[in-house]
């Protein structure tokens, strides 16, 4: 911790798998903030591993952090270039929730073969929940339930993306279910109290 004295940012790891990151940003998130954590998305086959994740869930882990990229845009298909640029925009828009917010550690993937993590914003206006599923498990009838943390439970929370309506009782009892049965599914939700 002492670093954060003389730098406001350090390198977690030169590991830049995004299942790999999912492990050492979780353990480092004890000690440092994720305002401090670099964090960026790398090419595929990943340089250490070998491993080839999509770049939904490589974009998703890395906005846990300073979010930036690692990779030669030039070989990157025009779909990924569109999703790429979706992506430093969605960074924009969450990155206060995610640098200044409360986060809540909800499912270790040290416990799990599953990560999620939840920011609520410093105003408790917003709420951002990020879920990877790094291994499936195949015949997992109803997924896993994710109780969020730290919501008014008399408040209403609206999905920003599909416009659903939850209460905060609702989300911090039921939780949401997320599918345990596909290989580095990844989703990011963010909620806006209204």
């Amino acid at each position: 911790p002492g670093m954060m004295h003389y730098m406001p940012q350090a390198w977690v790891s030169d590991d830049t798998d995004g299942v790999e990151r999912l492990y050492l940003q979780y353990g480092t998130s004890f000690c440092y903030s994720s305002s401090m954590m670099g964090s960026h998305v790398t090419a595929v086959p990943n340089g250490q591993v070998g491993r080839t994740t999509p770049l939904n869930l490589r974009g998703n882990v890395a906005m846990n952090g300073r979010f930036g990229y690692e990779l030669d845009l030039n070989k990157l298909t025009d779909e990924e270039i569109e999703e790429v640029k979706q992506q430093v925009k969605d960074y924009r828009e969450i990155e206060h929730i995610v640098h200044k917010g409360d986060m809540y550690r909800l499912v270790s993937p040290f416990e799990k073969k599953a990560c999620a993590l939840e920011y609520v914003s410093e105003d408790e206006n917003e709420v951002l929940f990020f879920y990877n599923c790094i291994q499936g498990k195949p015949s997992t009838p109803c997924g896993i339930h994710i109780p969020l943390k730290g919501l008014e439970a008399e408040a209403n929370y609206q999905d920003t993306e599909t416009g659903e309506i939850y209460s905060g009782a609702v989300l911090m009892n039921m939780g949401l279910i997320m599918p345990t049965d596909k290989d580095h599914f990844s989703v990011r939700i963010k909620f806006k109290k209204v």
